[in-house]
């Protein structure tokens, strides 16, 4: 995020908290960031924007003052992405600090919730998973080509976990291998279901399975469903209309001819989609690729911040991804 930030033109990076290095030069933290020239602080100077990459619970109470004080906020945890406390409360065994705040807060996806960020003071924004699952699903969903229950298999690299220390991350674990896990449930599943039944008016129950790469960056979705008839009737061409139709003002949503690979955006705040029609089952399969540290989190972000502070949405984001 801060990386994002320092190329913004309208913006600028006054001040870095964290649990760590506080004292330190945030370069000699993160070699990187030596141009900033900021130190790593135990408290935030007065700001006008709080973007906050804490874990979950910890972000929630340190972020709760500022929300008091009606500062623009965008939490990048699972603090106020669910809007039901006790559902919160299921998946991340604690209760919620202040739930009233829950229904106030915008689930800072701007494709589904553009209007609803523009002004908002509060923005919960999207885990990685549910980033690629949602925006893979949302035309077929919106539109009903297809049936109520579907499948998202996704695909991440290690990054995903964050930076802390862990066994199954270790590149003598992760490496030369694939792994599946959270198979009973992921705790970014209520946000899938969360977003895709508020989209069909209906309950969408889904079956979620993450995978972990032997890779940093990126996360590849493929997503099933049945098609519904509507969606038989459309066929392949009109659902791959369809989609482009739903994305077509949509600066960093691309539906492409051929399955995208996640190096094909890599380092950027894209998210290439897709769809297409498995003719022997009737089946729609979409497969979408986002980099999960980007469009998955920090670049989604700052794309509400732009939103919430009236500035261009594509501000500082408009790189295209790292190839190879």
């Amino acid at each position: 995020m801060a990386r994002i930030l320092y190329g913004h033109p309208q913006v600028e990076l006054t001040s870095v908290s964290g649990a760590e290095g506080i004292g330190e030069r945030l370069g000699d933290f993160f070699p990187h960031l030596q141009p900033l020239n900021l130190t790593i602080k135990e408290q935030l100077d007065d700001v006008d924007v709080v973007l906050a990459a804490l874990p979950h619970a910890v972000a929630a109470k340190l972020l709760l003052p500022w929300i008091d004080r009606g500062k623009t906020v965008i939490d990048l945890s699972a603090d106020f992405r669910l809007k039901d406390a006790a559902e919160y409360e299921r998946w991340y065994k604690v209760a919620h600090p202040r739930p009233q705040l829950l229904q106030k807060a915008v689930y800072g996806l701007p494709e589904l919730h553009r209007k609803e960020i523009i002004g908002a003071r509060l923005v919960a924004s999207p885990g990685c998973y549910p980033t690629g699952a949602i925006l893979a699903l949302a035309p077929a969903v919106k539109e009903g080509l297809i049936e109520k229950n579907v499948i998202v298999d996704s695909k991440s690299g290690t990054s995903g976990a964050g930076r802390s220390m862990s066994l199954t991350t270790m590149l003598s674990e992760a490496g030369e291998g694939i792994s599946a896990y959270a198979l009973t449930g992921h705790r970014h599943m209520p946000e899938i279901v969360q977003e895709l039944s508020l989209l069909a008016g209906e309950p969408c129950p889904v079956t979620f399975v993450p995978h972990l790469l032997p890779m940093v960056r990126g996360i590849l979705t493929t997503a099933y469903a049945s098609l519904s008839k509507k969606g038989l009737d459309t066929g392949e061409k009109g659902l791959r209309d369809a989609y482009r139709e739903f994305y077509k003002d949509e600066p960093f949503v691309r539906v492409v001819e051929a399955p995208p690979q996640t190096k094909h955006v890599r380092g950027s705040n894209f998210c290439a989609v897709h769809p297409t029609v498995d003719p022997r089952t009737g089946r729609l399969v979409v497969v979408g690729c986002l980099d999960n540290l980007v469009k998955g989190a920090a670049g989604q972000a700052v794309q509400s911040m732009n939103l919430m502070l009236g500035l261009p949405e594509t501000a500082g984001l408009e790189e295209l991804g790292l190839y190879p």
